[in-house]
């Protein structure tokens, strides 16, 4: 089956976009093929105010129709407690969010972006979705990573070549608890990074130290910008430590 014919067959979709590469191709798609389509959106602390951004301007270039959900995450203290399948309960709860609202709008299928490159071995979250009944277009159709970073720069969208950027959450080591501060500092110590033009790269918590990962490529400017980088970001954490793994 071809994008174009899941589309063909299931003229209203509600879309569950995030505003990533995946999401934002899965809504291209459903613009072009579908005849109803919505995205939704959901906004937490979870999320950076990038990630708003960018789907605040997908969804402009494509004339698309979206509503922004904001549950409040920390009511679930599955979530809070930061067990290593947190994004089970995660997904759940924002899954059932969009579900609620979708069917508010007169939705009954819908959809997010896992592609076929998606290893569903390793990621509680696809548990929650496959309890929901939620469907994965681009999964279903064979759609990899790659093929749809080439699709997206072919039509035109800016997301084609975005790092992938897992939620604030992944920063925090599994039994941490998470709260507003650490992921607050989090963000802010990242967009300090980006601000740099360090483009895929990781703050992760390590008490109220930071451990920095980037790109083996990048090594040598984070190295070379160590005091600019020390100082920028010792407003948030006591100490910076450089993780000679690069982000995977």
């Amino acid at each position: 089956m071809t994008l174009k014919q899941f589309f063909e067959e299931n003229e209203e979709v509600a879309i569950a976009f995030s505003g990533g590469v995946d999401s934002a191709y899965l809504l291209y798609a459903a613009v072009t093929w579908a005849k109803r389509v919505h995205a939704y959106y959901v906004k937490t602390v979870f999320q950076p105010e990038f990630e708003f951004c960018d789907a605040k301007r997908l969804v402009t270039e494509l004339g698309a129709e979206w509503s922004v959900l904001q549950p409040d995450i920390f009511r679930c203290k599955e979530i809070v407690q930061n067990p290593k399948n947190r994004c089970y309960y995660c997904k759940t709860l924002l899954m059932t969010e969009i579900i609620r609202a979708a069917s508010q709008d007169g939705f009954s299928l819908i959809a997010d972006g896992t592609n076929a490159s998606d290893d569903i071995s390793d990621r509680p979250g696809m548990k929650a979705l496959c309890e929901l009944g939620v469907k994965s277009p681009l999964r279903e159709c064979g759609l990899t990573k790659e093929v749809i970073r080439e699709r997206s720069r072919q039509a035109g969208l800016f997301t084609w070549d975005k790092p992938a950027y897992a939620c604030l959450a992944t920063r925090i080591p599994w039994g941490d608890e998470i709260t507003e501060e650490k992921l607050a500092r989090t963000e802010r110590a990242e967009a300090f990074l980006m601000s740099l033009g360090f483009r895929d790269m990781r703050v992760r918590n390590v008490g109220k130290m930071a451990r920095l990962q980037v790109k083996k490529e990048q090594l040598p400017a984070l190295i070379s910008r160590r005091e600019e980088v020390v100082t920028g970001l010792k407003p948030y954490f006591e100490a910076i430590m450089l993780d000679l793994e690069q982000v995977r």
